[in-house]
Parts: structure tokens; sequence; C-alpha cells
């Protein structure tokens, strides 16, 4: 029988999304995390602007969100996330202000694969995007 994962607390989590160059440029907080879910916090930058007229994020800035959110709310829980397998990212609305915000819920932890949904918001609260995430786990 296998023993349960360890849970990783919140400061452990907020030290780990540090460790990335890209993840430290994008001053990920975490605002709240729970056993299935991890809600993180990006605040807006003017480099994430693509289309200056209407003054929007990139698309590829908000998958990274969706990924990353979905990654480590599947790490918090103690899962052995080793690799991103899939991502669907459906976009609602441009982001055109922030801070963002990503929620991510665990859908399925699973041996080799595990799941997780995010949805991200802007600071009225409405969708802007959301996806789901297919993780590689277990020991490689």
């Amino acid at each position: 029988m296998s023993e349960a994962p360890a849970r990783i607390d919140r400061a452990r989590i907020e030290e780990i999304l540090r460790i990335a160059p890209f993840h430290a440029w994008l001053d990920l907080k975490v605002r709240s995390l729970t056993p299935q879910r991890l809600e993180l916090e990006m605040p807006w930058r003017d480099e994430i602007v693509s289309n200056p007229i209407i003054g929007s994020a990139h698309g590829g800035v908000l998958a990274s969100l969706i990924d990353l959110t979905g990654f480590y709310a599947l790490i918090a829980q103690g899962t052995k996330v080793k690799a991103t397998a899939d991502l669907w990212v459906d976009y609602h609305r441009p982001a055109t202000s922030g801070p963002l915000v990503a929620t991510g819920l665990i859908v399925k932890v699973g041996q080799q694969i595990s799941v997780a949904e995010t949805s991200v918001t802007g600071p009225n609260e409405k969708l802007l995007a959301s996806g789901r995430g297919a993780y590689i786990c277990g020991d490689l």
C-alpha cells in the first residue's frame, strides 16, 4: 500500500515559484491554497501587452499562467509532477488590465498522468481564459 503524498505548505510553494527565472519574472503570489485548489495572482506588466491598440496581454502569457497554476496545484498537494503532457486553452475575452487571478482545481491525480483545470479572471472578476492541463507524474 502506498503512502499519501506529503502536501507542501504555502510558504514553500511561494519559494518554489521563484526558482525558475520565468516564473520569478511573472511575480506570482499565492492568494489561497487548499488540498484541491490553488489561487495565484500575477501583477499587470506592460511587457505582457501584445496589442498596444487595446492594451491586451499576449495569449501565451495567459496560457503560461494556466499551465503553471495547474502544475503547482498538483505539486502543492504532493504530486510528483515532471512536465506538461498536454494543455488546452480557451480565450474568452482580452486581458487588458490586472492583476490577473488564476484559480487551479485538481481534477485527477494519477500515477502517470494528473489533470488540473484553471480559470483566469481580471480585476473585475470576469473570465478571461480557461484551460486544462495534463501533467506527467511519478518517477522518471
